[in-house]
C-alpha cells in the first residue's frame, strides 16, 4: 500500500483526532502509538529501530494508509524520503497548551518509567528531547524548532501546517477530498488519555 500522508506534528497536537479524520476520508488504516502498544511485535520493531537497527519502512507500515503521532512523527525525515509521494500533515497547537496537556499525559508515564529501553523513553524522551523532559522551555524550544524544520523542509504543494481546531475544510481542501457530511472527530483529550493507554497496554509506556 505504502503511506500517502505522514504526520509529523508531535502527540498531543490532536494526532488521534487527525487519524479518525484521516480514515474517514479513506486514508486509513492509520498508524499512530495507539497501533503499537497493543502489539508485541510492534513495540519490539520501535525498540529496535530506536536502539539504532535499520528499519524496513515498507515492512513497518505494511497495511496502513497513513501514519500520525509519535513514533513515527519523529522519523518524518526518513519516512518523507521513502514515501516521496505522501502528504505531510504537520498538526500544531500554542505552544504553552501543548506542553500543559504533555505535562498531564504523556510526561508523568515518561518520568515514571523504570524501562529505560521503551519506546517512550528511547523515542520520545532521548530523541526527541534529549532526556530533558523535565525542563519546559527546552521542551518548548524543541517543539518549535521541529515546527520551523518541517516548514523549511517542504513546499505548500506537499505539506499542510494543521491548526488544532480546523476543522475539516483546510485538511480536505489539501487533500482534495469532499468534505465528509458529520462533525470532524474528537478524541483523546487529557482527561481520556489514561484511561485510553490502560486499554491498550500493561505497560503504557511501551
Amino acid at each position: 500500500m505504502g503511506l500517502s500522508v505522514i504526520g509529523a506534528g508531535f502527540g498531543r497536537t490532536g494526532t488521534e483526532s487527525l487519524k479518525n479524520a484521516l480514515e474517514i476520508l479513506g486514508y486509513g488504516p492509520c498508524y499512530h502509538m495507539f497501533e503499537v502498544l497493543p502489539y508485541p511485535e510492534r513495540v519490539a520493531t520501535w525498540r529496535a529501530i530506536a536502539s539504532g537497527e535499520k528499519p524496513d519502512w515498507d515492512h513497518v507500515f505494511s497495511g496502513f494508509g497513513a501514519t500520525v503521532d509519535w513514533p513515527g512523527a519523529s522519523y518524518w525525515r526518513e519516512l518523507s524520503r521513502h514515501f516521496p509521494k505522501a502528504k505531510i500533515v504537520l498538526s500544531i497547537r500554542d505552544a504553552d497548551s501543548w506542553y500543559d496537556s504533555m505535562d498531564n499525559t504523556i510526561l508523568p508515564i515518561l518520568r515514571n518509567s523504570d524501562d529505560m529501553e521503551s519506546i517512550g523513553i528511547k523515542v520520545i524522551s532521548e530523541r526527541v528531547f534529549a532526556g530533558k523532559i523535565n525542563d519546559r522551555e527546552h521542551m518548548i524550544d524543541v517543539f518549535n524548532k521541529n515546527i520551523a524544520e518541517i516548514q523549511a523542509a517542504f513546499g505548500t504543494d506537499r505539506l499542510l501546517t494543521y491548526q488544532l481546531g480546523s476543522g475539516w475544510e483546510p485538511l480536505c481542501q489539501f487533500l482534495g477530498c469532499e468534505i465528509p457530511d458529520e462533525p470532524y472527530p474528537f478524541g483523546n483529550s487529557s482527561e481520556q488519555f489514561e484511561g485510553k493507554v490502560a486499554a491498550v497496554t500493561n505497560t503504557p509506556s511501551g
